[in-house]
């Protein structure tokens, strides 16, 4: 007798993951733009770069969340960390220069759920939309035995768009230009493993007995950037940019000049957010582990020449998105980042 269903008996459910694209399919087409060639259902996806460019370059990025993941897990929210996705990836490609214009998801889990996963992509598609970006395809994988009961992965890979003159690039950086600082909602999507040691999150129970406040802070997304700083960099008013994440300003600022320069950076002129405290405090960790692991209340970094700052901080303001001057560079130092006044810590 011929066995029916039998890859389903082995754990993978063919339909449920048909009813997941049902479910999430009207988010997902809700990010194309004329750009996108075709919609869902083919074996790859076409992206038209129109005719607006007359040299156009191509930057890519791939990226994960990480062991933030762990903690929508044990929440059983998965609404918001597509977003923390796609930042990852839009975010590095802004850093660059560059225009986000199209993005691919890749979702692995232990057994699909057409509910959560379709959840976890209109996420993603939202976020991707919110920074400007196509949702243009993807992959739900359904592994059993791989992942442990209700767990999965995810992973991004980006592409967005620039005139080859536009690139941000470290030569660009000259002693005496301007440090603008562009605030973070929080831990954003980096050091979640060093969280989770210091508040003794072991268990999806460690994280639920924690107080609603500090399991909504862990959980807050990362920002978006692409809305508030493209139209600077369209301008051509931006030297350089750093996104901050793992590594911290200490390993994220000096990749975006040269080693001739170092970053004069001046405590106490951006907020460092409460959570900060309570993660230092709870793990007694040193000021080097905090600029090591941490954005400590700063997502991303830009870089100006003086003349232009004013300009940069008014058109900020007046995209809704808060900045701070917190420093400059300057000739070589010992590091490639120096701090002036008193830490935090």
């Amino acid at each position: 007798m011929i066995e029916q269903n039998a890859y389903q008996q082995a754990g993978v459910d063919i339909k449920a993951g048909e009813k997941a694209v049902e479910l999430m399919k009207d988010a997902v087409s809700d990010t194309y733009t004329d750009n996108v060639l075709d919609g869902l259902g083919g074996f790859g996806a076409a992206f038209a770069l129109g005719s607006d460019y007359k040299n156009p370059v191509l930057v890519s990025g791939a990226d994960g969340v990480g062991t933030k993941l762990l903690l929508a897990i044990a929440a059983n929210k998965h609404d918001t960390i597509g977003q923390d996705l796609v930042a990852m990836v839009a975010n590095d490609i802004l850093a660059q220069g560059a225009k986000p214009a199209f993005m691919l998801d890749y979702l692995a889990v232990d057994k699909m759920r057409p509910e959560v996963v379709a959840t976890i992509v209109t996420g993603i598609a939202k976020a991707a939309k919110a920074s400007g970006m196509a949702l243009i395809g993807g992959e739900s994988a359904e592994l059993p035995g791989l992942y442990a009961p209700n767990h999965y992965d995810l992973a991004a890979f980006a592409v967005g768009v620039a005139e080859r003159d536009q690139l941000l690039a470290p030569k660009n950086v000259k002693s005496g230009d301007v440090l603008i600082g562009l605030p973070s909602s929080g831990i954003h999507s980096n050091g979640y493993s060093l969280v989770r040691h210091v508040l003794g999150i072991q268990t999806d129970t460690d994280f639920n007995h924690l107080a609603a406040e500090t399991q909504e802070t862990l959980m807050t997304p990362t920002t978006l950037y692409a809305k508030s700083v493209w139209p600077l960099v369209a301008q051509g008013i931006i030297q350089s940019m750093a996104h901050i994440t793992g590594g911290g300003l200490i390993e994220n600022l000096p990749r975006a000049y040269t080693s001739e320069l170092s970053a004069q950076i001046n405590w106490g002129s951006w907020p460092v957010l409460p959570i900060f405290n309570t993660l230092q405090k709870a793990g007694s960790l040193s000021v080097e582990d905090m600029l090591l692991t941490f954005n400590n209340g700063l997502g991303m970094v830009l870089i100006v020449k003086s003349e232009a700052s004013k300009q940069v901080m008014s058109q900020l303001s007046q995209a809704n998105q808060p900045a701070y001057l917190i420093g400059e560079m300057i000739a070589r130092q010992e590091s490639g980042v120096v701090f002036q006044g008193v830490a935090p810590w």
